[in-house]
Formats: C-alpha cells, sequence, structure tokens
C-alpha cells in the first residue's frame, strides 16, 4: 500500500494528469464513429477453395455448382473520425472510406447522418467529408505536431474494434516515424490504437488533434503499444486543398533524386554526404532552370537539404506556380538555380518494368566485376531505349563483387562514368583512370534500369586491368 502510494505522489511530481477525464468531456462531442457500407460482386464462376488435382476438387465443384451463382452482397466497415468545423467538415483515414457507396457519421450523442466525400489523398491516407446539420456542430482544432516532443502524454479516442466511443491514453513514444509513404511524418505512440481506431484523433493535453491514427505495429492484430499517427502538420495542409479543390495540389521539382552515400559524397569529393543527388532531369522546371544530372541539391527556397526524404516532403509542401531558389553543388562549386514549380499530381506515371535479358553480343569486356558492351540498335530495342541512347550494356554481373552487392544487374545500362558521358569501352576505360590519376577512391557512375536512373559509386582500389570477355 506504501508503494502505491509513493508511487502516485511521484507520478504527481512529474507533471503526471491525475485524471483524463476533463479532457475527455472536453472533446468526446467532437469524435465520430463512421460506417460504411459497400456492394461487393458476387462470384463470377467456381472458387478454388481446394487446391487443383486435388481428389476432393469434384466434390466441391458440384457442390458449388448447386449453390447457383451468389449475388452481389453488402460489406460494412467501421472506423472513426473527428469534426473540424461548425459546418461539419470531417477528417478521417482514407483507408476507412475507400470504395464506399454509403457513409453514416455517428455522434457522441447518438444522433446519425449521412456524409458525402469531399477529397482523398492516398499519399498519407487522409480523407474529408462533409455532413450536413441544422445545428452548428461541436469541433475540435489543431494543433502543431512539430511541438510534441518525445514523452508527452496523448490521448488516443475511437471506435476501436466496432465496441463504441473509447478513450485510451500514453505518451509520445518517438516522432518522425516513416512507415512506407513518400510524405509519412508519423507521431509513434502506446495508447491503445486497435482497429476501429482509423481515423480518429490523437489529443495533446491542450485538447488539440496533433495527429491521425491510422496504422499499428502488432503481430496478433491488437494493440501491442505501438501506434502510429500522421502528423497533424501534413494533415492539415492536406486538409486545406481538399476543402479548396477537392484535390491535392503538391509541388513538383522534376528531377529523380537519391541520397549521398558516404563513397558517392567522396567520388563526387563533398564534404559531408548531406543534400540530394540528382540522378536525372526530365523535361520539368528543373530542366527549364538548368539543372543537371550530378547536382547535388543542398538547399530549397532557404531551407538546408540533408536528405531525398527531406526535400520531398518539402518540395511537396510548397506552392505550386512559386519560383524558389534551388541551391545546388557542381563540380566542387555551388550555384543557384529559379526554379518555377509545377504540380506533382500532374505529372505521376509509371516507372516501365526493367529487362533481365540482353542478348550475347561481341566487344565486350571485365571490368570491376562487370561484363560491359557498348550498345547497339538490337540492344536497344530489345531494353526499350530510344535511338539516340548511348551507354554500355551490362551483360553480367560477378555475384561476389561489389557491383551485385549495390545492386547491379544484366540488363542495366551505364551512361555515364565519372559524370562524364561514355559510349564506348574505352570511354570508360578512359574514365576508370582519370579517377585514379585524381587521387579518387571510387568512381560514380549513372546507371539507368528500365528508363530510372540512380548514380553507384564504385570502389576503384586494387581494381585489376581489364580482360576482355569470352565470345
Amino acid at each position: 500500500m506504501m508503494l502505491i502510494v509513493a508511487q502516485s505522489v511521484m507520478a504527481s511530481a512529474r507533471g503526471a494528469p491525475e485524471t483524463f477525464a476533463d479532457l475527455a468531456d472536453q472533446v468526446s462531442p467532437s469524435v465520430v464513429n463512421i460506417t460504411t457500407s459497400t456492394t461487393v460482386a458476387g462470384r463470377a464462376g467456381p472458387q478454388g477453395i481446394v487446391p487443383e488435382g486435388s481428389p476432393f476438387e469434384d466434390f466441391f465443384r458440384e457442390f458449388q455448382d448447386r449453390q447457383g451463382p451468389s449475388q452481389p452482397r453488402r460489406s460494412s466497415a467501421l472506423g472513426s473520425g473527428f469534426v473540424i468545423s461548425e459546418d461539419g467538415y470531417i477528417v478521417t483515414n482514407n483507408h476507412v472510406i475507400e470504395s464506399a457507396d454509403e457513409i453514416t457519421i455517428e455522434f457522441f450523442s447518438g444522433e446519425e447522418l449521412p456524409a458525402e466525400v469531399v477529397g482523398t489523398d492516398p499519399n498519407t491516407d487522409i480523407a474529408l467529408l462533409k455532413v450536413d446539420s441544422d445545428e452548428p456542430l461541436p469541433f475540435v482544432p489543431f494543433g502543431d505536431s512539430d511541438t510534441a516532443r518525445v514523452g508527452d502524454w496523448v490521448m488516443a479516442m475511437g471506435n476501436p474494434l466496432g465496441q463504441g466511443f473509447s478513450v485510451s491514453a500514453g505518451i509520445v513514444s518517438a516522432r518522425n516515424r516513416e512507415l512506407s509513404g513518400t510524405y509519412d511524418d508519423y507521431i509513434q505512440t502506446d495508447a491503445a490504437i486497435n482497429r476501429g481506431n482509423s481515423g480518429g484523433p490523437l489529443f495533446n493535453m491542450a485538447g488539440e488533434v496533433i495527429g491521425v491514427n491510422t496504422a499499428i505495429l502488432s503481430p496478433n492484430g491488437g494493440s501491442i503499444g505501438i501506434g502510429f499517427s500522421m502528423a497533424s502538420n501534413v494533415v492539415t495542409r492536406v486538409v486545406d486543398q481538399l476543402q479548396e479543390y477537392g484535390e491535392t495540389r503538391r509541388g513538383w521539382l522534376g528531377v529523380r533524386i537519391q541520397d549521398v552515400t558516404d563513397d558517392v559524397a567522396e567520388a563526387l569529393d563533398l564534404a559531408s554526404s548531406e543534400g540530394a543527388l540528382v540522378s536525372d532531369v526530365p523535361e520539368g522546371p528543373a530542366a527549364e532552370a538548368g539543372m543537371e544530372a550530378g547536382d547535388v541539391i543542398v538547399s530549397f527556397d532557404g531551407k538546408k537539404v540533408t536528405d531525398t526524404r527531406q526535400l520531398v516532403r518539402i518540395v511537396g509542401n510548397t506552392t505550386v506556380g512559386k519560383t524558389v531558389r534551388v541551391v545546388v553543388n557542381r563540380d566542387g562549386e555551388t550555384q543557384t538555380l529559379r526554379v518555377t514549380l509545377g504540380r506533382r499530381e500532374d505529372t505521376e506515371t509509371a516507372v516501365p518494368a526493367s529487362q533481365e535479358v540482353v542478348p550475347d553480343q561481341p566487344s565486350s569486356m571485365d571490368l570491376m566485376g562487370l561484363t560491359l558492351a557498348p550498345l547497339d540498335d538490337e540492344m536497344r530495342e530489345n531494353l526499350e531505349l530510344g535511338g539516340d541512347v548511348e551507354g554500355l550494356a551490362v551483360m553480367d554481373v560477378d555475384p561476389t563483387s561489389e557491383a551485385y552487392e549495390k545492386g547491379l544487374r544484366a540488363g542495366d545500362v551505364i551512361t555515364e562514368a565519372g559524370q562524364d558521358n561514355v559510349a564506348s569501352l574505352g570511354d570508360f576505360e578512359t574514365r576508370l583512370q582519370d579517377a585514379r590519376d585524381a587521387g579518387r577512391k571510387s568512381i560514380l557512375l549513372l546507371v539507368r534500369r528500365g528508363g530510372d536512373p540512380r548514380f553507384v559509386a564504385l570502389s576503384l582500389e586494387q581494381e585489376p586491368e581489364a580482360a576482355p570477355a569470352e565470345e
């Protein structure tokens, strides 16, 4: 008993709340349960409920035939959300309402209203809904997620497992978590989050929403204290655009980029591995501003660039049409370019798959664990390259080599070495020798696979003499 009292006193001394009841009373009227209804198509034909060739296959096929074709059915799903304005705008997760035919909002009072989708953003898994109400609705404000500190108390509210309104509390376990999305910025919390909590709010102790509960990490489907809420400073920008345009409008620079690794930094003679390395500049804003492959972006619109993830987020959060200053490191010197941003959503296209098979060609050579041959018209056709593409085709890669370890494979095309074009084996050997003469420990290669370029730095140390490959 004495131990319990002592622990209670220590908790109070640390500023732990004695109760979350007042906060729960304050925000509960603004938190909603969401029920969706979706029409699921019926079975088009016999289902493979037993393996093909099984002695039971005929039995189950006859059973299914006796049942007749199945009819379309209704499927329901549950989630959470919260009201952000008195005129009925509601925020939730996109996956909660995706493909729904009908959306019903249940308020804390028990009242139900139908909702319409204003807009969605699958990239951040955010959706904005709207209900029409005769009376002003209670709502909650967004807070500044950047001020949340690891260890701060937070409270989650929602509809876990369809059990109705429920509250759980915990702390901020970590910040700036990334799961799988380009624009991810999650707050990790140990407040219990379960299925059905998706789309619900994560509150700070001031009753402000600092995150939208989105995902959990769990081996069993239930909460183990590792939950993720999309940070409010990401959500508010998305919501503002959905409310104004019904869609997102993210800035677009028009480059392909990759992180600057230590070996790439050494190959480029950079002082550090910070920045974003430009691997390709297709037609677009950056190309019009004079940006080139091999540039390292070190500053964007006055903000220091540390890596590619940060740059993507900064660019995406910048207003479409804004002209910004982009500082790049090129050939050891900094240059400032003025780029007028385009809109990413207008330009997103699928990346073609890479080709794995390259026909045998004469006049090849083994270098750095790579069997290389100059491109010819047949290779360009097989690799779906333009007729004006020059470079060396990778015919084979030694599986014990550094090149293999760094991802080079047969079918790749090397178009630059040491930031100069290569069109022949002689060009490649010259670039290697130039790098050695300059005292470089590695050389930077521009490698294209299925049209998608990236830079790879390979070590020059103890590189043996080139030898002709067998034909």
